[in-house]
């Protein structure tokens, strides 16, 4: 069984800090590096990858993590995230449909960067590639 975690979300105001609504949520909800399969409405992931603790941020979405990071490290398709270099990953969320996934990225991507970095930190206080430990 997986173990439930803490996962900020947002408020209605841009202005409210993140760390103010906290949720513990179930493993029927979001997970944290969850294996197992997904069918077609399958989860949606979240994720923020880098190129040095502290370094620049990248937030994306995917159906697919594994495939996607495996993407990003390879330099597959050019944009912002190989332009910078950015392919270790520092956090990924789980979300039960690709339609939240999404909602949740745009919602992290008017976050300001000091509450990005705080969520990362809160999760891989060390900022290590994750990209090992997916599988």
């Amino acid at each position: 069984m997986e173990t439930p975690y803490a996962v900020i979300i947002l408020g209605a105001q841009r202005s409210r800090h993140p760390q103010a609504s906290l949720t513990r949520l179930s493993s029927s909800g979001l997970t944290r590096g969850s294996t197992h399969e997904h069918d077609a409405r399958m989860a949606g992931y979240v994720y923020i990858i880098t190129n040095h603790k502290r370094g620049t941020l990248y937030i994306g979405v995917t159906s697919d993590l594994e495939r996607r990071i495996w993407e990003h490290r390879e330099a597959i398709a050019p944009g912002f995230a190989s332009k910078y270099g950015c392919n270790l990953l520092v956090w990924y969320e789980e979300h039960d449909s690709i339609a939240t996934a999404i909602q949740r990225e745009k919602s992290l991507k008017r976050w300001y960067r000091k509450w990005k970095i705080e969520l990362i930190e809160g999760f891989n206080p060390d900022w290590r590639d994750l990209y090992p430990e997916l599988w």
